[in-house]
């Protein structure tokens, strides 16, 4: 077999193959041998029927065919391996020649990865948050968990903000009850905004017995987006009673004897997560500063399947399960079709060139992953899906993913190495040292700059979803 490579483009090239005939043996022996177990011909007993009767009765470019569809996968990976190219995606495969007895030609286009050149990255300067922590933010913390602990009683007074109603609703669509706009019994904080838009307005000043009519736009049910005339009906009033801030609050809400020691413990708590999105944040801002230093070119068939997996994996999963469509989804985001479109593709063209740039520092740095970072990364990845490490494991042996985490550390690792050349400072202008945060955070923070794990359009989904599931009927 002889072979040829012709660059059509930085990321794209021709192989040229020739594959002598007799190379195809094997293969030819394999194609009369399926046909033998495939077809029936009279006085020959199954799978004994001669290579020229099989040609006579069915065609010789039969037998050819089913030789060269099985021979093509093999000679493909031969040209690959021979001029050492680093393919990506399934290769456009033209049969420029075959001639019985004499040869094999084809061509097959494919999409490689293209070769960078990572310049010197020391010089990389990044600014990120200080980590402060006020006494406001004690003070919130706190008083979160306060809300927490706060009880209620019922009370014989209109209903006001901060007021626990239990309601019974009923939603009228053109003067019919809806079969799935009937409530009892549903709990609802005044103010929290959690149900029916104009709903507070209209308990507001209620007692127990007392009821209203409102109309609001239904978020979901069979009526979803349609103008409905609701009745609330209030059952109860009852007002939530905070405890109070002293020792025998800590000794309730914690495992602290005095309130200043659970102070300390929330400012402790508070500094530990800010550490952690600083961290995050210089990962990330270090990251953006690396690909801008880059010159990456972007397979165009690489680029739409990843814009289709990503428009997929959305539609069908992220957004089916929480029962929302695409456009209800576009509605929450305020954004249009052609809005969405360019953001999916400016993340996908971010994520893949995230994943060559690393790649190639992992080869660069001749960085290696050991098992027990990928042990590791594998356990935090297990939690994050909401698997035992067990099950998260053989979910990833048994879909062939392993070679997937491994990269996602290797990556993880080359940002790390990047990430302690760079200067990061903090908005006081102090270096900020990352040692104990990197080892921990560079594999997601990589992980999230590849899938484009922007939170913000999922948590709007996700709360539009519980909204939808609150107000049905």
């Amino acid at each position: 077999m002889k072979s040829a490579v012709e660059t059509l483009n930085p990321t794209r090239v021709r192989l040229t193959v020739e594959v002598p005939f007799e190379e195809l043996k094997d293969s030819l022996d394999a194609a009369y041998k399926k046909i033998n177990q495939q077809v029936t011909v009279k006085g020959f007993r199954k799978g004994k029927i001669p290579a020229r009767v099989i040609d006579q009765r069915f065609g010789r470019g039969a037998v050819l065919e089913e030789a060269v569809n099985d021979a093509l996968p093999k000679f493909y990976t031969e040209a690959v391996n021979e001029a050492e190219i680093d393919v990506l995606g399934q290769p456009e495969v033209d049969i420029t020649e075959l001639k019985d007895g004499e040869t094999l030609n084809f061509t097959a286009e494919v999409d490689v990865r293209p070769a960078l050149e990572i310049p010197d990255y020391s010089g990389i300067e990044v600014e990120v948050d200080a980590v402060e922590v006020t006494d406001e933010d004690i003070e919130k913390s706190v008083e979160q968990l306060r809300e927490r602990f706060a009880s209620t009683s019922p009370v014989e007074r209109a209903a006001e903000d901060g007021d626990v109603v239990t309601i019974d609703l009923e939603a009228k669509v053109d003067g019919e009850v809806l079969e799935d706009g009937v409530a009892s019994g549903v709990s609802y904080t005044i103010g929290s905004g959690e149900l029916l838009d104009g709903i507070d307005d209209a308990v507001k000043g209620l007692q127990a017995g007392g009821e209203a009519t409102f109309t609001s736009e239904l978020k979901g049910g069979s009526a979803a987006g349609k103008e409905a005339e609701v009745t609330v009906k209030v059952t109860q009033v009852a007002a939530r009673e905070l405890p109070e801030l002293d020792d025998e609050f800590a000794q309730l809400a914690s495992e602290f004897d005095t309130l200043e020691e659970l102070k300390a413990d929330s400012r402790k708590r508070l500094e530990n997560m800010k550490q952690y999105d600083q961290a995050t944040q210089a990962q990330e801002r270090v990251l953006e500063k690396l690909l801008e230093l880059v010159e990456v070119p972007v397979p165009e068939k690489l680029l739409e399947d990843e814009i289709n997996t990503r428009k997929h994996n959305l539609e069908h999963h992220q957004l089916g399960q929480m029962g929302l469509t695409l456009d209800k989804y576009l509605e929450i985001q305020g954004k249009t079709a052609e809005e969405f479109e360019t953001e999916t593709r400016e993340a996908a063209v971010k994520g893949i060139k995230t994943q060559f740039v690393l790649d190639e520092l992992v080869k660069q740095e001749k960085l290696n992953v050991n098992q027990e970072e990928l042990t590791e990364h594998l356990m935090r990845r297990a939690a994050s899906s909401g698997m035992s490490p067990d099950q998260f494991a053989q979910a990833v042996v048994e879909g062939g993913q392993v070679p997937l985490l491994v990269g996602e550390v290797a990556r993880g690792k080359a940002l790390a190495v990047v990430v302690e050349a760079a200067t990061v400072k903090d908005t006081n202008g102090e270096i900020v040292d990352l040692d104990d945060e990197e080892e921990d955070e560079t594999a997601e923070t990589v992980e999230a700059a590849a899938e484009d794990a922007d939170a913000a359009p999922a948590e709007a989904a996700e709360k539009a979803a519980e909204a939808e599931e609150k107000t049905e009927g």
